[in-house]
């Protein structure tokens, strides 16, 4: 998923997101542990997917501690 899509949704749903590519993670691995994956490079796209909410979980978590400081 491209990160302009991913910024338009909000926590709850990245956080929904963030659990779905995970457990996808989890049967790619074991696919590929059984040597039943078709596509390998998958992993890598679900793997960056990943980092790419997580990364935008933390930007909002930093935004949002960034407003709610004192100045």
């Amino acid at each position: 998923m491209k990160t302009n899509q991913l910024r338009s949704l909000s926590a709850d749903e990245l956080k929904t997101r963030l659990k779905d590519a995970e457990e996808e993670m989890a049967n790619l691995k074991f696919q590929l542990a059984l040597h039943q994956l078709d596509n390998p490079v998958k992993v890598r796209a679900v793997r960056k997917d990943i980092a790419r909410i997580k990364t935008l979980l933390h930007q909002q978590v930093l935004a949002a501690a960034k407003t709610q400081a004192p100045k």
